[in-house]
């Protein structure tokens, strides 16, 4: 199976709210991240549904610095992306 139709399957957690947010992100900016990001977006899909959903939903941080933060620039990125689309509504 090729790595983003793997991805893709991993980003398919059974909750509206996780899937929405990963594959916001594989979708518009996986193939242009460092390698830091890419691994750090692959321990998020390795994580469990409800760890994953508490750090995303900020009910609890990861112990390392850098999935803190990407974990932040994921968020934002995908509440620019709603923004963005409610305003298109309007």
């Amino acid at each position: 199976m090729p790595l983003l139709a793997k991805l893709q399957w991993q980003c398919r957690r059974g909750t509206k709210e996780l899937d929405l947010v990963l594959q916001h992100y594989l979708q518009t900016e996986y193939s242009e991240a460092s390698k830091e990001e890419k691994s750090l977006f692959t321990e998020l899909l390795s994580l469990e549904d409800d760890l994953l959903a508490s750090y995303l939903l900020g009910e609890a941080l990861p112990e390392s610095p850098q999935l803190v933060l990407f974990i932040s620039n994921l968020k934002k990125l995908h509440y620019q992306s709603l923004a963005m689309n409610c305003s298109y509504q309007e």
